[in-house]
């Protein structure tokens, strides 16, 4: 689960990782109000504004509407309203959220903190993922902070510094000034990045989070480490032992057809392509989107039903898949073990039936407990669905019908 920028920088300071202070607002007054009580607080004569979207890239995005950049500077509390106004309520779009952008319907105010002093303020990169390969954490810095971290991996491969952490033993105190050495960090820059790495990561372990991203992350011309930038997602599947962390979901900022998948219990990812798929078990999931992809189709989707296939939930997944105006041509693929083939396909039927008017192909593969009975059902309805047994069956099907497409 993805959170914004505020949210995650709220949660960082209960461990101790220094951030750059902020106040979020979703109106133009409220945003005025914030930069009054920022100012009293810090002494921040400019202010930053920011748009929260779960995108990155926000600074170098444009709102549609008015030009303005996702992110921009207002250099006293005279200019903050004009500066919001050009954001607040606005599409932005970013290399993230593709050319359709996202509305922006929040926005921080933050304090500035690339005042001048006795040494010029300097950027960073700071993250920590999981290594799935290595089965452990990984934390990676750079020096090249503010830009595309990919680009930098392309480009200058050796700026990238990675330290891997031990689960059994969590993160030693040699690995975090390791980290900083590299960075270049003397005095207290040096000693504020050991504590910044240490919170950092427990942090991450403490949340159960999937990965952290500070960029940029700031060393202020007197020394201090913090987080301008904060880019948190959390493991759906730990969410259950942090109930104050769901909550912090934003569906506006999700697809609309996963949001309605997730309360069908579906488990749904919309793609680009233009043949449906729905199916029960991730792997024959994934497996069916190769074979789709072999007969000549593209997958429109990432859809399992899971292990009790019913008339409700294939009706469901057909409506949710129906709303994509991509969609050419539907192939269901189960295999029965858990729930039997006849079931479902009494399900499609029934699902076929209830729904109406449907106008795309559909492909039913079926195997596994009562396979045949089930491929009798769907032949017999004199709906216009093809029936399948054999995987390599159905995808011959698929190819048929989207050259008749």
């Amino acid at each position: 689960m993805n959170i914004h920028e505020y949210q995650g920088k709220e949660i960082l300071k209960k461990f101790g990782v220094a951030i750059q202070r902020g106040i979020v607002a979703d109106t133009l007054d409220g945003a005025v109000q914030a930069a009054k009580e920022l100012q009293a607080e810090t002494g921040t004569q400019w202010f930053v504004v920011k748009s929260q979207i779960h995108a990155g890239g926000r600074g170098k995005g444009t709102i549609k509407e008015t030009g303005s950049k996702g992110v921009v500077v207002a250099k006293g509390i005279h200019e903050v309203p004009d500066k919001v106004k050009g954001i607040l309520g606005g599409t932005l779009v970013t290399l993230q959220t593709g050319p359709e952008g996202k509305k922006v319907n929040k926005v921080l105010i933050a304090e500035d903190v690339y005042y001048r002093g006795e040494s010029e303020p300097k950027e960073y990169y700071m993250s920590i993922l999981l290594d799935r390969a290595k089965g452990m954490p990984v934390i990676m810095a750079s020096t090249e902070g503010g830009m595309n971290i990919e680009e930098v991996a392309a480009t200058h491969p050796e700026k990238i510094v990675k330290e891997w952490v031990d689960p059994t033993f969590g993160l030693q105190p040699f690995q975090a000034r390791k980290i900083a050495f590299a960075m270049g960090w003397t005095g207290n820059a040096f000693k504020e990045g050991v504590k910044f790495i240490h919170a950092l990561y427990n942090a991450y372990v403490g949340l159960d989070a999937s990965m952290f991203e500070i960029n940029p992350l700031l060393k202020t011309s007197d020394n201090k480490i913090l987080a301008v930038d904060c880019k948190v997602n959390l493991d759906d599947n730990a969410l259950y032992r942090h109930k104050d962390l769901a909550e912090l979901r934003d569906i506006t900022e999700e697809d609309p057809l996963e949001v309605e998948a997730g309360k069908a219990g579906l488990n749904y990812v919309k793609l680009d392509g233009n043949v449906g798929c729905m199916v029960n078990g991730a792997g024959l999931a994934m497996a069916t989107m190769d074979i789709i992809k072999l007969s000549g189709g593209e997958p429109a989707n990432f859809l399992d039903v899971g292990g009790g296939a019913s008339a409700e939930t294939v009706e469901a997944g057909f409506r949710i898949i129906l709303k994509d105006p991509n969609v050419k041509a539907i192939l269901i693929n189960i295999f029965g073990g858990i729930v039997r083939c006849d079931r479902v396909a009494n399900g499609v039927v029934e699902a076929y039936k209830k729904i109406g008017d449907i106008r795309v192909p559909i492909i039913v593969r079926l195997q596994g407990t009562n396979a045949e009975e089930g491929a009798r059902i769907i032949e017999q309805s004199g709906l216009k669905v093809y029936s399948a047994i054999l995987l390599k069956d159905a995808a011959r099907k698929v190819k048929e019908v989207l050259g008749e497409a």
